[in-house]
Order: C-alpha cells, then structure tokens, then sequence
C-alpha cells in the first residue's frame, strides 16, 4: 500500500541521513505547498516543512504502510500547521504581509489553484493578483475548512486520501469543502464586484 520505495523506507529506520535528503527531495514542494497555503507565510511555511521533516525521519518506526506513506506525511504537515496555527494566534503574530507572489513559481507550486502564469506582462500582473486574493481569502478561513480546500483544491488530493489525514468522515470532509467553497466564492465575487466599478 505505501508509495515508499520499500529500500528508502527501511534506510530512513536506519536512519540512513542520504535517505533522509532523497525523502526532503521526493516531497519537499509538497509540504511546503501545504504548510505555506495553511499559514500564509513563507518564512512560517519554510520553518514548519523543516520541522515536519525532522519529525517524520524521527518517528518513520511508526509508518505502518496502512496507507499510502505520501497520506501519512501529508497527516503530519497538517498536524504540524494546526500546531503552529494555534501557537501564532496566541501570540496574536498571524503576519499575513508575507503573500509572496514568486512563492509559487520558486518553489514549484502546483495545483488548481495557483502554478506560473500566462507570459504578458499584463496577464502575469493580472494573475499574480488573483493569485495574491486567492491566498488572503484562505487564509481567512477558518482553520478546519483551510485545511480541506487546501488539501482538495490546491493539493488535488482525493476525498478518500482526505479523509485519511484528518481522520474525518467522507460527509464530513465533503459538507466542509462545500461551505469553504462558498466562502470562497463570496470573497472573490465580491473583490470582482468592487474592481468592476
């Protein structure tokens, strides 16, 4: 069941350190994908996916293969954002200012929402200005609906591997999405709304 090449996974529980950088390589944008969408901060993103590293090369003995190794990680990097999450919002220091706009393309984002823009200067403004709403309103969100419209729309991951990370019910996962997505949508109408006038 697990996506690991069986030779990495047994070299990561001896804790092989080569195995160690060939895991960060294999998964790295991912994880920083994720944690950068659920924290709206580069330099909070990069401290997590470093954090989410070390502690799954501490702890890879626990890695069962009852799922795919990539749902297991993904559990991780989520855990670790509403570790931090909670953490900045009793410090009252959630700095979203840090909505950089070449994030994506440095790091290789993907997804539906998000990647390299069209090539005209005034296409790639335009897109990098959608893109810059489109993180500020998810990160508006409340944190249980971030997490699955991260997961489901920018990560692309299935309902089925969703409900694994988070350990919730399909209905669940889907009833979130579903409300996220509207307040989504309310935002952006409304951002739309006010540039048309």
């Amino acid at each position: 069941m697990s996506d690991l090449e069986p030779s990495l996974l047994r070299r990561l529980k001896d804790r092989d350190e080569r195995a160690f950088r060939e895991l960060i390589e294999a998964h790295r944008d991912r994880v920083y994908n994720i944690s950068f969408r659920m924290l709206g901060s580069r330099a909070e993103a990069e401290d997590v996916a470093q954090e989410v590293f070390i502690a799954v090369f501490k702890t890879i003995e626990t890695f069962r293969g009852d799922s795919k190794f990539s749902t297991w990680l993904y559990r991780v990097a989520v855990n670790h954002c509403k570790n931090r999450i909670k953490y900045l919002a009793r410090r009252h220091d959630r700095d979203r200012d840090e909505l950089d706009e070449t994030t994506n393309v440095q790091h290789g984002a993907v997804g539906a929402i998000g990647g390299p823009g069209p090539r005209a200067p005034d296409h790639a403004l335009e897109a990098q200005q959608m893109e810059t709403l489109i993180q500020e309103a998810i990160a508006e969100l409340d944190e249980e609906q971030r997490i699955v419209v991260v997961l489901r729309d920018v990560e692309d991951l299935s309902i089925e591997e969703i409900c694994k990370i988070t350990d919730l019910p399909d209905g669940t996962v889907k009833s979130r999405l579903h409300r996220a997505r509207l307040v989504l949508r309310k935002k952006l109408q409304r951002h739309v709304g006010e540039s048309n006038e």
